[in-house]
């Protein structure tokens, strides 16, 4: 499910693309009535269908992307007003990725630094998928509200998309910066750490406290604590800092009541760790994008060797075995 607030700007949008959208509605199920209030939630599928369909009804292959230039802070109502009093930047992303739940179920996504530059991974939860107009808007929101902290002449480094690149790039791309790069092994943003290290502009540290209570108020994201924990883990990897304790404290918790949440759902921090691990591996390793070492140290390992003994104790194989088939 997502909010209806992913579709502000749509009927604007369409019209001057000379398209009835409320016809474009209809046609996947959707009410005209769902666009008049925010916090309206509709079926994530159908919000998928109807973005492609208004892309091909338009014959505007870039719709997704001229739709996030309607998006900033504002759509993402409460987390948006936590965020904006986080101390920096990366704190504040961080607190719009970790809730992005809120609003939109069918999305996941996790910050990866390395060194000096850091990845802003995009992708469908389990069990859902993200189209070509879906992952291009929501890149380009990410992207719009970066700039709402870091200056409207900020760009990325780079932007990654996995599907192809469209037959003509038009003007909207340019809200994605000069470098995109498409058919890659993911979709995201890459961009300079130090850009995220940089002090909040919008941040009053005297309504900071109030706000983080405020946010332990919303609803809940309907995330299990098994798929938190993952996402979480995600996160924490390649900085080597992956520890119960850790997790358990970005959840709100001690250690204990984090293994209580877990034993109820037949885990432990341990299978989830290893599971979350293995299924990053197989991803990495299918793409030759990354060194072998690099892999290893995404995945929290110090050396390449300990990276292949623990892979080959759960697969029987080598990494580069995989790798080569």
């Amino acid at each position: 499910m997502v909010r209806s607030a992913v579709l502000s700007g749509y009927v604007d949008l369409t019209l001057s693309l000379g398209v009835d959208p409320m016809l474009l509605l209809r046609s996947v199920g959707i009410g005209a009535a769902a666009l008049t209030a925010s916090d309206t939630w509709l079926p994530a599928v159908a919000v998928g269908q109807l973005l492609e369909r208004t892309a091909h009804e338009t014959n505007c292959e870039d719709f997704g992307l001229r739709l996030a230039m309607y998006r900033g802070l504002a759509n993402l109502g409460p987390v948006a007003l936590v965020a904006r009093e986080e101390p920096d930047i990366r704190s504040a992303l961080q607190i719009v990725l970790r809730h992005i739940s809120l609003h939109n179920e069918a999305l996941r996504t996790r910050l990866t630094p390395t060194g000096s530059l850091t990845t802003i991974h995009i992708q469908a939860a389990p069990g859902t998928t993200l189209d070509r107009q879906a992952t291009e808007l929501t890149v380009g929101a990410t992207c719009q509200i970066l700039r709402e902290f870091l200056g409207k002449e900020w760009n990325p480094l780079s932007v990654c998309f996995g599907h192809s690149e469209p037959s003509h790039r038009g003007r909207s791309y340019q809200i994605l910066g000069p470098s995109i790069e498409f058919e890659q092994s993911f979709d995201g943003i890459v961009c300079y750490t130090h850009d995220l290290d940089a002090a909040n502009p919008l941040a009053d540290p005297l309504l900071r406290p109030y706000a983080r209570e405020y946010l332990r108020t919303l609803a809940p994201t309907g995330e299990s604590t098994t798929e938190q924990v993952r996402a979480i883990i995600e996160t924490l990897l390649p900085l080597q800092q992956c520890t119960a304790s850790t997790v358990a404290d970005h959840l709100g918790m001690d250690r204990r009541t984090l293994h209580r949440h877990l034993t109820r759902h037949g885990e432990t921090f341990t299978t989830v760790l290893n599971a979350t691990r293995l299924d990053l591996a197989h991803r990495y390793l299918t793409h030759r994008d990354r060194s072998l070492s690099d892999i290893a140290a995404e995945l929290g390992f110090s050396e390449l060797s300990a990276f292949s003994r623990w892979f080959r104790q759960r697969t029987g194989h080598n990494p580069g075995h995989i790798r080569s088939r």
